[in-house]
């Protein structure tokens, strides 16, 4: 057959369609009479013949057994209907093999009686096969008890269908026939096998698996078919009766077509692929067919008894005859039997009462003792139980509930759900459902829950519910301490970083939302002074200032320390977030803070950055990155233009631009620059040489570093701050400071009496053993203490008077001097010139600028260079670069100076034939006594301005 023709007939329409076959033949032949008594015994073999090939036809496709070889032999699946249908199989072809033997011989071994042949061994075989098949496919106990009360409920209702037979036909039979009891029961071997088999059948074909449960049922027939032939056929044999056939053939030719349907019954699995060679194994894709399980026939022995006693005693009341013994015996055994079964019954049911009640009383302290609610509802959710937990839990008293449907006490918000998803349990094959709703306590309140939903009986439900709300409350306190500040109660960064990126992502037009930032200028000095705690009252003041400030849509945080950020939503124009801006800059400075017992003043530094470009060019500032711009791009820029602020001096208000982030950016490079350069030796120093005005000789030099990247010079204004701020600037100046001493100690050995001033930052003077490494310089390099001259902005000296002013005082003891640089630009007021370890101020090259110009600047210039004089320090004039700016500080006896008109910074070649021509054009071999030296010995060289400078 090809596949186009498998496809459209399934395997099973050939059997199906052979059995049919055989059932027309076997009408047709019995309606024209054919042949007598052959034509049934021929009928009945055809028939069996295809019953065989039907029940071997659906035992080829099915898995076989567990294989113990190699690897060709491959363990398989067990399939639990192969040993169904291959017994069943067994009893057709034993049926098979005694219809051919009857057909041929009807008397083999026949010859001493009529009762019992050759052929009846082949049936006794078939049907003791057929049972076999009821009973291989089921999962056997192995409990005594079970075994026990299988034969009693069999016994019964044999003893019941036998007592039945005897009084309703086989007693008239046994007295017809005038056989012996031996010859009589005979007679009876087959009704009374069989009629075991059937009993004894029952339980094993109750608990057929469904895959194959109809299939064993239409088997069970074919087995009470065979039965009922041989009572029919026996009981025309003892009545005599000559009729042209045997009448049980009907019901066995039925029997065996029932036989041969049995597997076909239902469909059969997808039959196996055919393979492609002998060596390839079977696909084993197809799911397990469960075994059977053994089930006791109930009620069934109970009512065959019943009704044989009924009939008996009827019979007994209007027969002629009274009880013969074996009736007598049979049914008395029987209801022994049968009482003992009751008894055994009554036991087990007792038994079973107990095990319920003890199950309930500890289902009961089981639901009491845990701290969820447990209730018991039925499918439509009325509630039938509730545990005493709801007392404590809800308020509810639990006979209150009993009656009560479950939706009652739901929230209406949560019911539609609840009720969505408990309709797909109920519909599907899960065990329990987890849903989470609230539910009403007995004040009214409503608490979050979780239930788990769960099968109890058939018709019932178990419900535990757990109260959520300590866990609920828990979750609120653990989300504000995750997303707020525990100081100011005010979200934290967190939380203004992901409400900026929600507010972005959700306005839809451009240019509504800034960031503000605002940081506390010269707020660690209140914790260094007053303490921590102060400094903490401080920021809460301030925190509730800004929340007082700004629109109740507005979100204030606090950024991190002394830092917050406001995000303005609806900044429709610019100005509008600008003058924001400053009056959050305005409250924050406008009124001391309470710090301790102390009132402290501080100010503020703000910085605002817009979400979009065009709001920003309103400003009159430089526009960001054109385009709508990230949650942390926005966040950035509003960070940069606050520090922007606090580089210009703090208390002031700056509007991000462009050139800011390219300035961190560049920054940013630079220190990574730096590092490299450092190691690669790209710096050099250049010395500026500072004179003596009145006399125009060289007292010193202030070394300055520079730094050349190739042939490129970048300027100091662009790197000393990235060292600075990378750490780079305390290696760095160590460097300076020994190649600076190393130069100078070199000049005066040639007796080149000049000093050295270097520049030092706080950062540096901060450093660890800052002053061990001065003094290891001084020493590697021979350059006496004297000559060294540190200069640092007074800054320095103010911020942090103690640690700063001691380390420089140690400096000073060794003999090192010091300088105030850029004096009168810094933070200190002239009475900190008599209390601090000063011996030189440098004039602020800003003053220098206005001599001669501005009348103001010139009277600043003179009162610092007098008040220099009366407190004994040495003035240097800084920025000197033009002719009148000389003579104006010559005329108010400035004693030093430096600038471009002086001499401009110079390599150490330049600057040691400066210092060479200078020191000792004046003093040649006629001069031993000294002429051409100033007041002081020193040589005196007239100063031509730009002519010693090297260009």
């Amino acid at each position: 057959m090809s596949g186009e023709s498998a496809r459209r007939f399934p395997p099973r329409v050939v059997p199906i369609g052979a059995v049919a076959l055989a059932v027309v033949l076997f009408a047709a032949g019995s309606l024209l009479g054919w042949g007598g008594t052959v034509l049934p015994g021929w009928a009945e073999t055809a028939v069996a013949v295809a019953a065989v090939g039907s029940l071997l036809a659906a035992v080829v496709p099915l898995p076989l057994r567990p294989g113990r070889g190699g690897a060709e032999d491959r363990p398989r699946r067990r399939d639990p209907r192969r040993d169904c249908w291959s017994w069943l199989a067994i009893a057709a072809a034993c049926w098979l093999a005694g219809a051919a033997t009857d057909l041929v011989s009807p008397g083999l071994l026949g010859s001493a009686t009529e009762a019992l042949s050759l052929a009846d061994l082949f049936y006794l075989a078939a049907i003791a096969a057929l049972t076999t098949g009821f009973v291989v496919p089921i999962r056997l106990p192995r409990d005594v008890g079970t075994w026990t009360r299988y034969v009693a409920d069999t016994y019964v209702c044999v003893a019941a269908l036998f007592v039945f037979g005897w009084v309703a036909e086989f007693d008239r039979l046994y007295h017809l026939s005038g056989e012996s009891p031996a010859e009589f029961v005979l007679e009876l071997l087959y009704p009374l096998v069989g009629t075991m088999l059937v009993c004894g059948a029952l339980p094993f074909v109750l608990g057929a698996a469904r895959a194959y449960r109809a299939g064993v049922w239409t088997a069970y027939l074919a087995l009470v078919a065979f039965v009922a032939a041989d009572i029919a056929s026996m009981i025309a044999r003892l009545r005599g009766d000559a009729p042209p056939g045997d009448p049980g053939d009907i019901p066995r030719v039925a029997g065996l077509l029932l036989l041969g349907l049995a597997p076909w019954i239902r469909p059969m699995p997808a039959v196996e692929r055919p393979r492609t060679s002998p060596d390839e194994a079977a696909d084993d894709t197809e799911p397990a067919v469960p075994y059977g399980r053994m089930i006791g026939p109930g009620l069934t022995p109970a009512a065959v008894a019943a009704a044989s006693a009924l009939f008996v005693a009827g019979h007994s009341l209007t027969g002629s005859r009274g009880m013969e013994p074996v009736v007598t015996i049979v049914a008395g055994s029987a209801v022994l039997v049968l009482l003992a079964r009751l008894a055994g019954l009554l036991r087990e049911n007792d038994g079973l009462r107990h095990a319920v009640e003890a199950g309930e009383e500890h289902f009961r302290a089981l639901a009491d003792s845990i701290n969820d609610v447990v209730l018991i509802c039925d499918l439509i959710g009325g509630i039938q139980y509730v545990s005493d937990r709801a007392r404590q839990v809800y308020g509810h008293e639990p006979d209150d509930l009993v009656g009560r449907g479950l939706t009652e006490l739901v929230h209406p918000e949560d019911l539609p759900h609840l009720e969505e998803v408990y309709g797909e349990f109920l519909a599907s094959d899960r065990a329990a459902l987890r849903v989470a709703c609230r539910v009403r306590a007995a004040d009214g309140t409503w608490l979050p829950t979780e239930s788990t939903v769960s099968r109890y009986t058939s018709s019932r439900v178990l419900v535990t519910t757990r109260d959520l709300s300590e866990q609920a409350a828990l979750q609120r306190q653990v989300t504000h301490l995750t997303f707020h500040d525990g100081l100011t109660g005010l979200p934290n960064r967190a939380y203004f970083e992901e409400r900026v990126r929600e507010v972005l992502s959700r306005e839809a037009a451009s240019g509504r939302v800034a960031v503000v930032f605002a940081d506390l200028d010269g707020f660690t000095a209140v914790n260094d002074s007053a303490g921590h705690a102060a400094g903490d009252q401080v920021l809460a003041q301030a925190a509730r200032r800004l929340r007082a400030a700004v629109q109740a849509d507005d979100t204030v945080a606090r950024w991190g320390g002394d830092e917050f950020a406001v995000l303005v939503e609806n900044a429709d124009e610019a100005r509008a977030a600008v003058e924001l801006a400053e009056r959050l800059q305005r409250v924050l400075t406008a009124e001391p803070y309470r710090a301790g017992s102390r009132e402290v003043v501080l100010s503020a530094s703000v910085g605002l950055a817009f979400a979009d470009s065009d709001l920003a060019d309103q400003t009159g500032e430089a526009a960001p990155r054109p385009g709508r711009q990230s949650g942390a791009d926005l966040i950035r820029n509003g960070d940069l233009a606050m520090a922007r602020a606090k580089e210009l001096g703090g208390g002031r208000v700056e509007v991000f631009a462009a050139h800011m982030h390219a300035d961190v950016v560049r920054r940013l490079e630079l220190g990574a620059e730096l590092q490299r350069a450092l190691a690669e030796e790209q710096f050099t120093v250049e010395f500026q040489p500072v004179v003596d005005l009145a006399t125009s000789r060289v007292t010193g030099v202030e070394a300055l570093v520079r730094w050349w990247r190739g042939s490129e010079s970048v300027p100091p204004q662009e790197f000393i701050r990235p060292a600075e701020e990378s750490g780079l600037m305390i290696p760095l100046g160590d460097w300076v400071l020994r190649e600076s001493c190393r130069q100078v100690a070199r000049w005066r050995a040639e007796s080149w009496d000049v000093g050295l001033s270097v520049n030092f930052t706080a950062r540096q003077i901060a450093a660890p053993r800052f002053v061990e490494s001065v003094a290891a310089a001084l020493e590697e390099t021979g350059l006496p203490p004297s000559a060294l001259t540190l200069e640092v902005r007074e800054e320095v000296l103010v911020e942090d008077a103690g640690q700063n002013v001691r380390r420089l005082t140690e400096l000073r003891d060794l003999g090192v001097r010091l300088a105030i640089d850029d004096f009168g630009t810094g933070y200190a007021s002239l009475a900190y010139l008599g209390q601090l370890p000063v011996d030189v101020i440098k004039i602020d090259p800003s003053f220098v600028a206005g001599l001669g110009r501005d009348d103001t600047l010139t009277l600043l210039t003179r009162t610092i260079v007098r008040l220099g004089r009366d407190l004994g320090l040495t003035v240097v004039a800084e920025g000197i670069e033009r002719p009148e700016q000389l003579e104006l500080l010559r005329e108010m006896q400035c004693p030093r100076g430096q600038g471009f008109l002086v001499a401009r910074p110079m390599a150490a070649g330049p600057a040691d034939a400066l210092l060479r021509t200078n020191l000792t054009g004046l003093a040649g071999p006629g001069d031993p006594a000294g002429a051409g030296r100033g007041p002081d010995g020193d040589p005196e060289v007239p100063l031509h301005g730009p002519a010693l400078s090297p260009g």
